[in-house]
């Protein structure tokens, strides 16, 4: 039996958290979506509330993925021990609040979702995710398998793809805000797309006022970051996958402007 799984590019800011309740419930309904993920680490542009990630559930998130900038919001730390459907980077130090992976059950059967943070051109380093996802992979018992990696480098993510092609039922990535237009079936029939793009501003440098970025560029003494006002976008993609395999049959896009 086929599974449709939607997973939602990082959400950015106010503007990005109202287009995912205007839109999430319809584009679920939409593609048939049975299991949704949503990265929520920019919901407070740099981090995410309790209160953010409530939302996101509320919108039809089953899982809310974070990355580099997951504890930027301290008031996270107490919630994320207590809702395993909120995932930070699996291969942050073993003390670090809250767990990397999950397991979670649904009516095709058990699905896991592991969450990486990629180390090229990032501020920080955290432990390797090549050889880390090998030793997650051994503990987790589901025919579904998702990884996203929160990676800056596409070389990085593509990289994990093939690490995980017929491993796994899909890889996809995040952190770049830019959608990419390389939707497929790996050879070992793994889905795959470099970056799902992001959910916010249509009118934006990543979800940021242009001219805040353009001034940072240009040496000029820079203000905090701000979303940018105007229409905003979902992007996404959306795997097929044979739940009884764990093979995905179909990888494509879904924007919504």
């Amino acid at each position: 039996m086929d599974m449709k799984i939607l997973a939602v590019g990082d959400v950015v800011g106010a503007p990005g958290l109202e287009r995912i309740r205007r839109s999430l419930p319809a584009a679920r309904k939409r593609c048939g979506a049975d299991f949704v993920v949503v990265n929520g680490e920019n919901a407070s542009v740099v981090g995410i509330t309790p209160g953010q990630a409530e939302e996101l559930y509320a919108a039809g998130a089953d899982v809310v993925t974070l990355g580099n900038h997951a504890f930027a919001r301290r008031e996270i730390v107490p919630y994320i021990d207590e809702h395993r459907a909120l995932l930070r980077g699996a291969n942050l130090p073993p003390q670090t609040p809250g767990e990397g992976w999950g397991v979670f059950d649904t009516r095709f059967g058990r699905v896991a979702v592991i969450n990486l943070l990629g180390r090229v051109h990032m501020d920080y380093t955290p432990d390797n995710p090549f050889l880390l996802v090998e030793k997650i992979l051994k503990k987790i018992d589901a025919d579904v398998i998702l990884v996203e990696i929160h990676a800056e480098a596409t070389s990085e993510k593509l990289a994990m793809g093939y690490l995980l092609d017929g491993r796994v039922s899909a890889v996809w990535g995040t952190h770049t805000h830019v959608p990419t237009a390389d939707a497929q079936i790996l050879p070992g029939g793994t889905g795959y797309v470099t970056d799902l793009g992001m959910t916010g501003p249509s009118v934006s440098v990543l979800g940021i006022r242009p001219e805040l970025s353009v001034a940072r560029f240009r040496g000029d003494l820079t203000e905090r970051y701000r979303w940018a006002d105007g229409p905003t976008k979902l992007e996404a993609a959306v795997f097929t996958v044979d739940a009884s395999t764990g093979r995905c049959r179909c990888a494509e896009r879904m924007d919504i402007c």
